[in-house]
């Protein structure tokens, strides 16, 4: 009951366009009252401080600085121009070149809206420029975007790490091979669509210009050898590979000299605005939490389904429902973070790997991220495209179908996702 009457409270204030971190707080402080008194609300503040100051939470403004640092330092700008170079002389070339260099933007920024903001201004209006629709091209762009928070490293497995006090760098590991599923799932079905609509070649293969441009992006290659060498290869934590992307995206831009002071002040600042976001909402999920564990809901939940089924396929149906419905309204950080404390007790009982299920919710919320009515990253693709988010989202049913087909492939063989786990850290 105490759930129900927060969740409606949680609308409500959602309804009015009170800032969601806002509306959790004043949700919890509202339950809490209700329940218990005024006792609790003297320890307030000390929760919510305790439990943002995680180290790990350090790697998101990091990753987020990054990325915006290659935004500005021509970096992205030499990664399409080799992918264009690689893939281009495919039908529908520029979509293929869209999804092939958010793949590895993905492998630095860890955020799809980082992803979009970044290569969608570049792309996009290239596409446009070549012939493809508006609404194609934002819908690639959304879509490809998405596979950033798949592809390690990856800002909302850092979320979930913390929540669910797992590995992040098992949680890295576990993403990559669905992530290339993904990224392959997707340039399929732009090929498909490509020679339906008769799209055009970007350019003919010629080897001289895809040595010269991958030349000039030579550079840019080692940031995720950096980053993720330095990660998986127990050199560095995730919140140090974090750094090392930030000084090494720095570097880099200094020697290719497009980066002057204005710039990286710019970055810096949009890194501090994201990482207040979501440093806030990780502040009032603590807060949520504490009170959900004092109430035992979450306890209770695992024990009304178990007692429903304990099979572990049909659980993981039910929450794979349960978070796909959860993806519709609210954010990615969001969702984790209300979402991850009330589940984890029932993942435990049923005996999946909080590795694998990290992996189930990333993916699940990568497919929320493209589905109205909130859909972060479509809506940022569809401002970028200057397309009506409905006409894109006819488009980009076909991509999300990729994205839900990994989803079940990973919920359902865990191997995929575990396998390169299983070897190198068990």
């Amino acid at each position: 009951m105490v759930v129900l009457v927060m969740f409606l409270v949680l609308l409500t204030l959602l309804a009015i366009n009170v800032p969601i971190a806002i509306a959790l707080a004043v949700t919890t402080i509202i339950a809490m009252v209700s329940a218990n008194g005024t006792n609790f609300l003297i320890d307030a503040a000390i929760v919510m401080f305790d439990g943002s100051m995680n180290f790990p939470l350090i790697a998101i403004p990091l990753f987020i600085l990054a990325g915006a640092i290659m935004n500005t330092s021509g970096i992205s700008r030499r990664l399409i121009n080799f992918a264009s170079a690689l893939v281009g002389f495919v039908r529908g070339g520029l979509s293929m070149v869209n999804i092939a260099t958010s793949m590895f933007f993905a492998e630095i920024s860890g955020s799809a809206v980082a992803d979009v903001a970044a290569l969608g201004s570049i792309l996009i209006p290239a596409m446009k420029k070549k012939g493809y629709t508006g609404a194609f091209a934002a819908a690639v762009t959304s879509s490809s975007a998405s596979l950033a928070v798949i592809i390690p490293p990856s800002i909302p497995m850092i979320l979930y790490a913390v929540m669910a006090q797992t590995s992040v760098v098992q949680l890295f590991v576990a993403g990559i091979i669905p992530g290339i599923i993904g990224g392959f799932g997707l340039m399929f079905v732009s090929y498909i669509y490509a020679i339906r609509k008769k799209l055009p070649i970007e350019e003919t293969f010629n080897l001289s210009n895809l040595r010269r441009t991958g030349k000039e992006a030579s550079l840019a290659f080692v940031l995720p050898v950096i980053i993720l060498g330095g990660i998986f290869g127990g050199f560095v934590t995730a919140t140090e590979g974090a750094g090392l992307a930030v000084v090494a995206a720095c570097i880099i831009g200094a020697v290719y000299r497009e980066l002057n002071f204005k710039q990286f002040f710019d970055a810096t600042i949009e890194g501090a605005s994201s990482t207040a976001i979501v440093m806030l909402l990780v502040a009032a999920s603590v807060l949520i939490g504490e009170f959900l564990t004092i109430e035992q809901v979450p306890q209770t939940v695992a024990t009304s389904i178990t007692g429903f089924t304990d099979n572990k396929f049909v659980i993981l149906a039910i929450l794979n429902v349960f978070l796909l419905i959860i993806g519709l309204f609210l954010h990615s950080a969001a969702a984790i973070i209300v979402v991850v404390p009330i589940v984890m007790p029932l993942v435990a009982t049923a005996g999946i790997d909080p590795v694998h299920f990290g992996i189930i919710v990333t993916l699940n919320l990568a497919i929320g991220q493209q589905t109205p009515p909130v859909a972060s990253v479509l809506v940022t693709a569809c401002s970028v495209a200057k397309a009506d988010i409905w006409e894109v989202s006819k488009i980009n049913v076909m991509f999300v179908a990729v994205l839900f087909a990994v989803l079940l492939l990973v919920t359902y063989v865990p191997f995929v996702p575990m396998g390169l786990v299983e070897h190198f850290y068990r």
